[in-house]
């Protein structure tokens, strides 16, 4: 970890909320493990061990705290900031991989032996990928058996036990309480509604809002996603099925309503969800970065916690970010919308408006390349992306290797350093992406003195490092920034 004793014991004697989730305080007198801004009073330090996991925690013997839960603690920030072997296991195991694919599954869409993915995993977590994993189902089925009045049976496999006795086994032994009894405890006045599921997705303050979902909804595609009601909503594919998710701003959290086929996928949709809202960001560590800058400065401190708006799905913001090439955001609507309508898969939402899936790379690769009412070049750049992404040769999972997916991107036909460097900072999640070339970048720049060309801005921001994506959304939100125009 990168906090040493001494700061982890100020950090929960503080009971400083920003650490939640970097990591995790065991009680070696209760054998419980808390979150640092447990609101209990503080153990003696001598009685404190720090564990860089939950699932560490567990697998040494302590369970989980009744009062701050610290099982639903904000996910580290480290797992999306880093592109190494340890980062990109953690992202996959997130998105449900050890569940579906078992530990030989993990170690392939990594490129490593599962010993070795063992070994690092346990050397800077804890705890392995099983643990890991197990982990995540007992979170899963807190949440289900909180939230819904399913059998525990339906309940079990849902959050992906392979038996009633294990998932009974694991409730006990991480909260020290049986299923009925965690069911038990939920408020009496807790309704449910049929086919849907109601959950608060935690933060580390501050949020701003606006950017993160004024662009998701300015850049809706029809169909798709929709802005109704306070809400952003669009359609999800998922392993098992399909999904719809809602989410809305609230002060201390985000509302998530969550709408599934098959109730396997909740952790899958949950990670994704929070991964597109970039809700595990250290904003403390950024903002601090970016205010050393005087021309930043003001710009953080009239609207701190910056998000970067990201995507539940890597593949199809890649297509959207050819579709938006070199035109206005209205027309690459308008493009998107076409091709769902024709190749998308149709779902139902008896709540809003929306209609489809946004199509999979396998659909659009028999597009016919005349039906795409764009220039011939940017027909060619469409049909070799979504020929790479369908057969393969291209991945831009959250298992991806940024430096590796950059130089495949940048070898296709039509794509410059602005698309892959906007696909870098949105799908795969490199918060030190930069986009020197964009205009509205450029022109922000000017406005607050800072250097307008792209090689001298460059030079300059290298001092933002490493956060130079969220310095972006700051620069954007200024009011030169020209959403209706994409270049190449």
């Amino acid at each position: 970890m990168h906090l040493d004793r001494e700061h982890c014991v100020r950090a929960v004697q503080s009971k400083d909320a920003r650490f939640d989730g970097w990591f995790f305080t065991a009680v070696l007198t209760t054998r419980i493990y808390c979150r640092p801004s447990c609101p209990v009073v503080p153990p003696k330090p001598q009685n404190m061990t720090f564990y860089p996991s939950a699932a560490a925690c567990q697998q040494a013997g302590f369970r989980a705290c009744k009062r701050c839960r610290p099982d639903t603690s904000p996910g580290s920030p480290e797992w999306n900031q880093r592109a190494d072997l340890v980062a990109r296991a953690m992202r996959l195991i997130a998105d449900g991989v050890v569940d579906r694919e078992g530990v030989p599954g993990l170690a392939a869409r990594l490129g490593y032996s599962p010993r070795q993915v063992e070994r690092q995993l346990l050397a800077e977590l804890g705890a392995g990928p099983l643990a890991l994993a197990r982990a995540q189902r007992a979170q899963t089925a807190r949440l289900l058996i909180e939230t819904t009045p399913l059998p525990m049976a339906e309940i079990a496999f849902a959050a992906g036990f392979s038996s009633i006795r294990t998932f009974n086994d694991t409730v006990r032994e991480v909260f020290a309480l049986s299923p009925s009894e965690l069911r038990a405890r939920r408020p009496r006045s807790a309704r449910h509604a049929p086919g849907a599921l109601t959950l608060r997705l935690p933060f580390r303050a501050p949020l701003n809002p606006d950017n993160l979902f004024g662009h998701l909804a300015a850049t809706a595609v029809p169909g798709v996603e929709e802005w109704r009601d306070g809400a952003y909503r669009r359609t999800l594919r998922l392993p098992y099925g399909h999904g719809i998710a809602a989410l809305a701003p609230q002060p201390d959290h985000i509302a998530c309503r969550l709408t599934l086929s098959d109730l396997r996928d909740l952790p899958v949709a949950i990670s994704r969800c929070r991964r597109m809202l970039d809700l595990d960001a250290d904003p403390v560590a950024v903002d601090g970065r970016l205010r050393m800058d005087p021309f930043l400065a003001p710009l953080v401190d009239k609207a701190p916690g910056r998000r970067v708006p990201r995507t539940v799905d890597e593949a199809e913001f890649a297509v959207r970010a050819v579709l938006g090439q070199q035109v206005s955001t209205a027309a690459a609507r308008t493009h998107a919308a076409r091709l769902v309508t024709a190749h998308g898969t149709p779902v139902d939402d008896p709540e809003g408006g929306l209609t489809h899936l946004f199509p999979s790379p396998e659909a659009l690769a028999d597009v016919p390349p005349d039906s795409l009412a764009m220039p011939r070049s940017r027909r060619t750049t469409f049909t070799t992306l979504v020929g790479r992404l369908a057969d393969g040769t291209i991945q831009l999972g959250v298992e991806s290797d940024w430096a590796e997916a950059r130089a495949k991107l940048l070898a296709l036909p039509g794509f410059g350093p602005w698309t892959v460097d906007v696909i870098a900072m949105r799908a795969l999640g490199d918060p030190d992406a930069f986009l020197p070339t964009d205009l509205g970048i450029r022109r922000a720049a000017q406005e607050l003195g800072l250097p307008g060309t792209p090689a001298a801005l460059t030079a300059r921001a290298a001092a933002w490092r490493p956060w130079r994506a969220y310095a972006v959304q700051y620069l954007w939100a200024t009011d030169s920034h020209p959403i209706n125009f994409l270049p190449v």
